[in-house]
């Protein structure tokens, strides 16, 4: 007589239209057909959450693999029927009550069929020759019936992935070229507007940063982030072609400018009147210059910097009106917070110069609430050379703070 298999679950289990057409699946397959277990336990793993499984779940799975002794899953004989105790300890030694859960979630997942015996034990009749004639407990089937549909699944998940990982790419790139290239506007005095259009100034330009910063949400999903993407690259473009478009302006001032003193210097007897007071326009320069500073990583606008530590300017001795009196003030303030040397000279060299002023007058701010501005200051530099610390959060953290104390005052 031939044996029987199994369709319906022991006891008080019920059997659901979706238990049905998974084993219709599994009894569907191709027979010669054969699958890499580990391949296609990847694959689920990657698009559990297509499948409805979750990572317990995969435990489990993994486990009840683990007793078929082959790599790869074909034929007929692919059922497993290891007891509870040995598949809880192979499962990490999962719960009895935990383990059953995850064993009906599977099995409602389509990812396994139950076949099991008349008292609902898991075991393996043997015939004549030795060989495995019936067994009861778990058919893998699904598994070999469902490999292309699983792989589907797994590389939308991944080519999901991919477009996440690449808007957020994105937003970095354009976050940190808006942001350098408005402290280059500020710097360098460049005009926002040209023949009557375009923002009133840089301020109007990094308010507008801000808005479409601030506009992503917490948990932002694909489509809320190649929108946010696709704003900051067209703002990102604008800004630059200020920039571009002052670089060029300027380029046609000095050839004209060249270009008039060429025809200006064509006299074969020049004057040397002019050279004393140009050798000390040229000293005058030469000790302007290697002042200068440039925007650097991470580099905010100046006036964002005062709004959220103001306390800094009553150290200045004429007001800051640009960063070369901000960094002189804060070299002022470093002191009076009991900040060593070397303290300052290990934030600087993380940080950049600026950045530790930056981080200075923070620590100003927040004094009253920090017990070692030293200590504070070594703790936020290791954390930056870790990528742990930035100084966007922290700049906008002491303006939230300073507009909640006025709404409260």
């Amino acid at each position: 007589m031939q044996p029987y298999q199994s369709r319906t679950p022991f006891g008080g289990r019920s059997l659901t239209l979706a238990h049905v057409a998974a084993q219709s699946k599994a009894e569907a397959r191709a027979p010669e057909k054969v699958v890499h277990k580990w391949e296609v336990f990847r694959s689920i793993c990657t698009a559990k959450a297509r499948l409805g499984v979750s990572e317990r779940a995969l435990a489990v799975l993994d486990a009840l693999l683990s007793f078929h002794p082959e790599t790869t899953l074909s034929g007929d004989k692919l059922v497993v029927w290891p007891s509870n105790r040995q598949l809880a300890l192979r499962a990490h030694g999962m719960a009895p009550a935990t383990l059953r859960r995850h064993i009906a979630g599977l099995v409602d997942a389509g990812l396994v069929v139950r076949r099991d015996s008349p008292n609902g034990k898991r075991y393996a009749r043997k015939g004549e020759g030795g060989e495995i004639d019936q067994a009861f407990g778990f058919d893998l089937t699904p598994l070999v019936a469902r490999a292309e549909e699983i792989e589907s699944l797994a590389e939308d998940v991944r080519a999901a992935d991919r477009a996440l990982r690449l808007a957020r790419e994105r937003i970095t790139i354009c976050r940190r070229d808006i942001a350098k290239m408005i402290a280059t506007g500020l710097e360098e005095g460049v005009p926002t507007r040209r023949e009557g259009r375009g923002p009133t100034d840089w301020n109007e330009v990094h308010a507008h940063f801000r808005s479409i910063v601030e506009a992503m949400p917490r948990n932002a999903g694909l489509t809320d982030l190649e929108g946010i993407a696709e704003d900051l690259s067209t703002l990102a473009d604008d800004v630059f072609m200020l920039l571009e478009m002052h670089g060029k302006d300027e380029n046609t001032s000095a050839d004209e400018s060249q270009n008039e003193r060429h025809i200006q210097n064509s006299n074969p007897h020049p004057s040397t009147e002019l050279e004393p007071r140009f050798q000390e326009v040229r000293a005058a320069r030469a000790e302007i210059e290697p002042l200068a500073l440039r925007p650097v990583e991470g580099a905010f606008p100046l006036g964002m910097v005062l709004q959220a530590c103001p306390d800094i300017v009553d150290y200045a001795r004429d007001g800051i009106s640009n960063w070369r009196d901000f960094l002189a003030t804060a070299a002022v303030v470093r002191p009076m917070l009991g900040i060593s040397p070397s303290a300052w000279e290990e934030a600087r060299g993380i940080l950049g110069e600026v950045q530790a002023a930056v981080v200075v007058a923070g620590i100003l701010q927040r004094h009253a609430m920090i017990a070692s501005a030293g200590g504070y200051l070594r703790s936020l530099t290791r954390k930056a050379e870790e990528g742990g610390f930035s100084l966007g959060p922290m700049l906008m953290a002491l303006i939230g703070s300073r507009k909640r104390e006025k709404v409260r005052a």
